[in-house]
């Protein structure tokens, strides 16, 4: 976790939004489908749901891509559908899976990654966290917040440049810390095919060097862009105060509605 500098302007951090596009509820299950063949496909993800499957000879097979996990797709789907990330790339961080997940402004997957995340469980952050060293946090405050984030570059303590989830707590995304202890072992544990020893940093969401420096800094560096959290302890209705309310207006057959002057 990088402490905040004393005194420079930091990027916004917003954990809820007010619904602006209105969407047919009786078209939710057919725009769902799309927007996830967007997401995992692009323009031929939406292609292959109609087209048959040409015979071709035997090639040497894509990379798998990692699952999305239910409530990750249906954020997913959610963000696409309603425009929620504001045509800015977006970022799912699914802390139960330990994973990150990049989208481009469009919606379309770009890569994944696993991370490592905050030791304790929990969706909120300690009052005054941010003011304190990192050895001063007692573990049971060390929590990656849930909700939904506005997230940019900015000044960091040491003269650093990190992409700021949430400022006012001091949560951002970095590749692994040259100077953790040895004792913690993150580079081991971000590579283990487990995901129950992902959690042991002080809040802050950690990736390797490559995926930082290959696909988070070139997508939101220019823009920066939207994260969204998923709770390990609240619901996910409860993370995101907008998809709760547009899951309650589905619920009574209503559409929501675009907000004047937005």
């Amino acid at each position: 976790m990088a402490g905040p500098p004393q005194g420079p302007a930091h990027p916004q951090t917003q954990s809820s939004l007010t619904l602006e596009v209105g969407i047919p509820i009786a078209l939710k299950t057919v725009l769902r489908v799309a927007v996830l063949a967007l997401a995992f496909g692009g323009a031929s993800g939406l292609g292959a749901m109609a087209e048959p499957v040409a015979k071709t000879t035997k090639t040497a097979r894509a990379p798998v891509e990692t699952p999305l996990s239910e409530d990750a797709a249906e954020i997913v789907a959610w963000i696409i559908a309603t425009g929620d990330n504001r045509d800015l790339p977006f970022a799912i961080v699914d802390k139960v899976a330990a994973q990150v997940v990049v989208f481009d402004a469009k919606g379309r997957r770009k890569a994944a990654s696993p991370a490592l995340l905050g030791s304790a469980m929990g969706d909120y952050s300690a009052e005054g966290v941010a003011d304190r060293e990192l050895k001063d946090i007692p573990a049971e405050d060390r929590t990656t917040p849930a909700g939904r984030f506005v997230v940019g570059y900015g000044p960091a303590a040491g003269g650093e440049t990190v992409l700021w989830v949430d400022y006012a707590t001091a949560i951002s995304i970095h590749a692994l810390p040259k100077g953790a202890p040895k004792s913690e072992k993150r580079k081991t544990r971000l590579s283990s095919k487990t995901v129950d020893d992902n959690r042991i940093t002080h809040g802050c969401i950690n990736v390797s060097s490559t995926f930082y420096s290959k696909t988070i800094k070139p997508i939101f560096t220019k823009a920066g862009g939207v994260f969204y959290v998923l709770p390990d302890t609240i619901s996910v209705r409860e993370a995101f105060p907008a998809y709760d309310a547009e899951q309650q207006l589905a619920s009574i057959g209503a559409t929501s509605v675009n907000s004047p002057g937005r």
